[in-house]
């Protein structure tokens, strides 16, 4: 019996150490599953090498995968990070996880969105918009990060606690835009209010959605993916790109990596320079999540946005990110006590 269940665990480990071996290329992506997969696979039958793929699940909001990629530096197993956001990227670039690479297919896209040091590109954009039950208020009323926090909207708004994802990101944001001062003063009120019950904190974004959608509040922040999903279901909802007389909208965009010290080192590279065509910007805008392209000449739907339509945040990602650590643990303590 021993003996068996010894041939067993050495057969097991054969199988487990082969199909390690066959891997010509690992990916760990943050973005949906549902929409990176299929590209993923289609780049398999293109290219004919093999790539793992792990994924991210939702309630780890990227940071899962991240901190995976931090224990695993000694030893590293992945070569790609496609990542749904760019702070964590640009905090990996600080870190020394990255290497340097600049694709030939980003050179179109605008300096704000790349690493300085070629460490991260970024791409496929989710913005940061005000979600509107338009039964409930006149998006027209609606315009700035402030009403999220004015005391005649006391009971009617939803945010998600800025602890992970894109609501993280946003409010550590916040402090190199505005200042410190002034982005405490914005936080401080939300969890203020939190605690009140005049604003409604939630899990995530698309609890936001749905909670605007369903007539629970009358509007919230959430990001233009999570807007999409309730629009393409028929819900009477618009969306506000705020503060287009102040620091504007916050856009998010996707970013990719190759790993220091990767495996597939030139797979790597290979697979970095094929989604950054601008065929995957377009396919993500046309998909469910409606991602906004950073290139401009990049075709979209009518109901994605073009950069002419709203003022876009201008933003320094990497100061975002050597923040990032320092911003989420203060979040913690406000948000969890």
């Amino acid at each position: 019996m021993k003996r068996t269940t010894w041939l067993f665990g050495a057969f097991l480990l054969t199988v487990l150490a082969s199909c390690a071996r066959e891997a010509d290329l690992v990916v760990y992506c943050a973005l949906d599953q549902e929409f990176a997969e299929p590209m993923i696979r289609r780049y398999e039958k293109e290219s004919g090498l093999t790539v793992r793929a792990e994924f991210d699940i939702e309630a780890n909001k990227t940071v899962g995968l991240v901190q995976r990629l931090r224990e695993e530096s000694k030893r590293p197993r992945c070569d790609v990070f496609w990542n749904n956001e760019t702070a964590h990227s640009a905090r990996l670039a600080q870190d020394g996880f990255l290497a340097r690479y600049a694709s030939p297919n980003a050179a179109a896209i605008p300096t704000h969105f790349k690493d300085a040091d070629a460490q991260w590109t970024g791409f496929a954009a989710r913005a940061r918009i005000l979600i509107v039950n338009t039964d409930l208020a006149d998006p027209k009323s609606i315009t700035s990060m402030w009403d999220v926090v004015d005391p005649k909207w006391a009971g009617k708004v939803a945010m998600a606690r800025p602890l992970t994802g894109t609501t993280l990101t946003h409010m550590a944001a916040l402090y190199t835009v505005l200042g410190d001062a002034k982005a405490e003063e914005y936080v401080t009120r939300v969890h203020e209010l939190g605690k009140s019950g005049a604003l409604q904190l939630a899990n995530g974004n698309a609890t936001v959605a749905r909670m605007v959608s369903e007539g629970k509040v009358a509007f919230g922040w959430t990001d233009t993916d999570d807007f999409a999903v309730q629009l393409e279901k028929g819900a009477h909802v618009a969306a506000v790109y705020p503060d287009a007389d102040g620091v504007g909208t916050l856009l998010i965009p996707n970013s990719i990596v190759v790993l220091k010290d990767a495996p597939h080192a030139e797979n790597a590279r290979r697979f970095v320079d094929w989604v950054l065509r601008p065929e995957t910007e377009k396919e993500l805008a046309f998909a469910r999540s409606a991602q906004i392209p950073v290139r401009a000449d990049v075709p979209r739907p009518p109901s994605v946005v073009t950069a002419d339509q709203f003022k876009a945040m201008t933003v320094d990602f990497r100061a975002v990110g050597a923040q990032l650590e320092a911003r989420a643990e203060h979040f913690k303590q406000l948000f969890l006590d």
